[in-house]
């Protein structure tokens, strides 16, 4: 048993609920807890696909997340809740969408456990997003907030709610906010290594587009253990390894993995910010989803650079994976399962 084995026999027998546990992360943390011997419920969507998860050992509750009776149900007697759900990010979504996903939900959850005696810990997964373009070398967990989108206000205010409402309430909760997550299973960053597969890196502007990761493998380790350290109780914690990287330099290291070459070709921005407003005009009343929104755009324009000292000095964690053995891990998995062409 390793050292990671050995501080997760904690959650053995434990009653453990799991929002987003469907999502390429939650699917990652929910086979953690299970193998770790934790009495596992998960909450998700009728329309979710179990995947893998059919075939272990989960309570399902179908339903939404901030569906009253669901919650009412899936949260009784637990002593772990692990809230990783988030709203999908289309262009149609409004505020209210991801409020529901992102606050409602963890109002309800968080008031329905309160006062009880078995419950420890409850683990909000936010994001870093909501400190936005960063502008300083490495932003630490008290940088400036500056939401870019109705994703991440959203995600902004449940955290300030469960901070709030934890500190007035003495109510033992984490947040964890995630660098851009990797490795096998991912499909967010699946168009920049096809890109590299066809011997180009498109960039718009002339901005660096410095990148911060976290690979899935650290990330779930880091939720896990935020349940179980004291010190983590209170606190808001940035998960990324442990150095950034610009976008033309992951296009290198994914191209010297494949044993490819890759270009740079630089277009200007601003022809592409015209074409997302146009589109975010003309195709909600067709009801097409655009194929191009300011988001899209903004991902070569906002750096994003972290420290992650904190969140190794609290739960005594080294991180596993650094950039080059992540890229290579995910390059390797995209191109077995077929997926860059």
């Amino acid at each position: 048993m390793n050292d990671m084995e050995s501080r997760l026999e904690t959650y053995r027998d434990r009653l453990v609920l799991v929002t987003g546990a469907t999502g390429f992360t939650g699917r990652v943390l929910t086979h953690k807890l299970l193998d770790a011997g934790a009495r596992v419920r998960v909450i998700a969507r009728k329309s979710s696909d179990t995947g893998d998860l059919a075939a272990r050992d989960v309570e399902w509750f179908r339903g939404d997340v901030f569906d009253p009776e669901v919650i009412e149900r899936a949260v009784d007697k637990v002593e772990y809740i692990f809230h990783l759900a988030a709203a999908f990010r289309e262009e149609k979504s409004t505020d209210d969408d991801f409020r529901a996903v992102h606050l409602d939900s963890t109002q309800l959850m968080v008031n329905k456990v309160l006062g009880s005696e078995q419950f420890k810990c409850f683990v909000h997964v936010s994001t870093v997003g909501v400190h936005g373009h960063i502008e300083v070398e490495r932003a630490d967990e008290d940088y400036r907030f500056s939401p870019g989108d109705g994703y991440q206000r959203t995600k902004l205010e449940g955290e300030q709610w469960i901070k709030k409402f934890g500190d007035e309430n003495n109510f033992p909760y984490t947040i964890i906010r995630p660098a851009p997550i990797f490795g096998p299973g991912d499909m967010r960053l699946l168009k920049i290594f096809r890109m590299v597969k066809k011997g180009y890196l498109l960039m718009l502007g002339k901005g660096k587009g410095m990148y911060h990761l976290v690979h899935v493998e650290d990330l779930t380790n880091t939720i896990l253990l935020s349940g179980l350290e004291k010190a983590a109780l209170g606190q808001a914690l940035i998960a990324a390894s442990d150095d950034p990287i610009s976008i033309e330099d992951m296009s290198k290291v994914i191209a010297k993995k494949l044993g490819l070459k890759v270009r740079t070709v630089r277009l200007p921005i601003q022809p592409f910010y015209w074409a997302s407003d146009i589109c975010s005009v003309i195709c909600p009343p067709l009801g097409i989803q655009p194929p191009i929104y300011r988001r899209r755009v903004d991902f070569y324009t906002k750096d994003r650079q972290f420290t992650n000292q904190k969140i190794k000095e609290t739960l005594n964690y080294k991180f596993i994976y650094d950039n080059d053995k992540g890229l290579e891990e995910t390059a390797f998995w995209y191109r077995d399962q077929g997926l860059l062409g």
